[in-house]
């Protein structure tokens, strides 16, 4: 196969016929390209190809599970994509539309290796993309994606005999299925169920109603349009209209799911927005309780209260914080034998005996249910006002392009380091410490900490601030990150700023 062109014009003979690939869509833990600006169908077909190739070098079996969310270009997208696999002597299980862990479970439930979901995740619109993985329940990592990188952009994918497909029916009641178990709610729950016209809205109401709880569907028409927001539960414009609707109703909280569904946004009964670390902090103090001296994974950009909180040093706890990205977290989990991983953006990775380690949002939405059964006299805004008070930003993401972001954010965190290494204050107190494992903490005297790094999936920086003392320590934090990074001229406009 000849190389792929890094851009070839719209509406030209060549976009009809030549594989176009922008390189800088392969990022550290999956695909994701502006679609068909930076990549076209041949360029997917290329792609398919490529994994398939892959798929062979690592002597997998040569079978895969193929699956797309819901977007008006991801079928002609999966078929491109499907068509090179072919192409490469792979045998396709085709299993439709679905949520990003259905495909996954799949590879449990069809003893099947490897995986391909074609899904932009909760990037808006315009956005198409592939999350892949060889082994359950991990996804490619930068070491696979590299490699897969230089195979499909050198033109080195090989034809290969034995292709076949086969579209899997079915699929989608063993996954809830798989999910509830036995498990129906004891107690009485209203929930504010809201998938954004996303993927998600075939399933979470369909899945909360069979446990018994009452539900009210927020945006769960599929439309793949989606005219009322983009599916994002980390989007502080999803959570506050999900908290609208819980004071409107009076619900016992909102429950919000992301374009792939792999990510959950919570909203308590006060109509307060939880993020997800938090989350993590009041399910991990639970799952203690039942699981003796477990181990917890948690990213970089999470609040310090997993290591701070009393009621989790009681039950012997260790925590260990870990590199952003769900295929990092995944593998981690694993590699550690962990209870579970928590995400700041959403991502929950619960491994047996709970779930298969894999990022499932629905899965969450059970395990949230379940806590709530668990402690019938108490509220969502109960449980979380138990946690000790911390002050923590949103994550927000000044804009930066994918070919600048690792250069600038090194910048940055050399000038954070430099900082400590002057005995210099930041927002008014001494450095402890730098944590370099992924951007920049910076760690204060009391606790408190300011993050960035490059994001992973996203032409962006992330800023992440908290502190245990107070708001306004918390938007020092954020004035100093800011100056740092206003000095950069390569970074653009925040998505969104602290009010």
């Amino acid at each position: 196969m000849s190389q792929v062109a890094p851009a070839v014009a719209q509406n030209t003979w060549a976009f009809m016929r030549d594989p176009m690939i922008v390189a800088t869509g392969f990022r550290e833990y999956d695909a994701r390209w502006r679609f068909p600006e930076e990549v076209n169908l041949p360029g997917l077909v290329a792609l398919g190809l490529g994994i398939g190739t892959q798929l062979r070098r690592h002597n997998k079996k040569p079978v895969i599970v193929v699956g797309q969310d819901y977007r008006e270009y991801s079928l002609s997208v999966k078929q491109a994509l499907v068509l090179g696999l072919l192409q490469a002597g792979i045998e396709v299980k085709d299993i439709g539309p679905c949520v990003s862990p259905m495909a996954y479970f799949v590879q449990f439930h069809l003893d099947i290796p490897a995986v391909a979901m074609v899904t932009a995740s909760h990037n808006p619109n315009g956005w198409t993309g592939v999350k892949m993985g060889f082994e359950p329940p991990l996804t490619h990592g930068p070491d696979e994606m590299s490699e897969l990188k230089e195979i499909v952009l050198s033109g080195n994918g090989q034809a290969h005999s034995g292709g076949a497909y086969e579209f899997v029916d079915g699929i989608k009641d063993a996954y809830l299925n798989d999910i509830i178990g036995d498990f129906r709610m004891q107690r009485s729950v209203k929930i504010v169920c809201a998938t954004g016209n996303g993927t998600a809205s075939v399933f979470a109401p369909e899945l909360l109603r069979r446990i018994g709880v009452e539900v009210i569907e927020r945006h769960c028409d599929l439309d793949y349009l989606f005219p009322n927001y983009n599916p994002n539960p980390e989007s502080l414009e999803m959570l506050d209209d999900m908290a609208a609707m819980v004071r409107q109703t009076d619900a016992d909280l909102a429950l919000g799911f992301d374009g792939d569904g792999d990510r959950c946004g919570v909203v308590d009964d006060e109509g307060e927005e939880i993020f997800a670390d938090k989350v993590g902090v009041i399910l991990a103090r639970d799952l203690a309780k039942y699981h003796p001296n477990p181990k917890f994974v948690v990213d970089i950009k999470s609040t310090g209260l997993f290591v701070s909180d009393p009621e989790l040093q009681t039950h012997n706890v260790t925590i260990d914080y870990w590199k952003t990205g769900h295929s990092h977290m995944k593998r981690r989990v694993k590699e550690i034998g962990a209870l579970a991983g928590f995400e700041k953006s959403g991502h929950y990775f619960l491994a047996e005996p709970i779930g298969h380690g894999y990022d499932c949002a629905l899965r969450v939405a059970i395990e949230i249910c379940k806590l709530l059964d668990r402690n019938p006299s108490k509220s969502m805004s109960e449980l979380y006002k138990a946690l000790p008070r911390t002050y923590a930003s949103p994550t927000m993401s000044p804009y930066c392009e994918d070919a600048e972001k690792y250069e600038v954010s090194e910048r940055l965190v050399a000038k954070l380091l430099a900082k400590k290494a002057a005995k210099e204050t930041f927002a008014g107190r001494a450095i402890t410490d730098v944590i370099t494992v992924n951007g920049g903490r910076v760690v204060l005297d009391n606790g408190a900490w300011g993050l960035i790094r490059p994001s992973s999936n996203t032409p962006n920086l992330v800023v992440v601030c908290e502190s245990p003392d107070s708001d306004a320590e918390m938007r020092e934090i954020f004035a100093e990150i800011d100056t740092l990074i206003q000095a950069e001229d390569q970074v653009g406009e925040y998505d969104q700023k602290l009010d």
